[in-house]
């Protein structure tokens, strides 16, 4: 079984190379900060990965959405 990951939505700021990295192999990144985990559980859907960094409280109604 193999995975197309296309999407990444990068929740909290990180290094500016990161997202550069990501769109030189072919990923579609976003970035969206500050979002409320309602507003995560909604934009979640649109993505295949969600980048983090230890502000961004990952719950599992948030994983169950993605």
């Amino acid at each position: 079984m193999s995975l197309a990951i296309e999407s990444v939505l990068i929740s909290e700021s990180v290094d500016p190379c990161c997202e550069s990295i990501l769109s030189q192999i072919g990923f579609s990144t976003s970035t969206k900060f500050g979002l409320t985990a309602e507003h995560l559980i909604s934009e979640i859907q649109n993505y295949h990965v969600l980048i983090v960094r230890s502000a961004t409280k990952v719950s599992s109604d948030i994983i169950a959405a993605g």
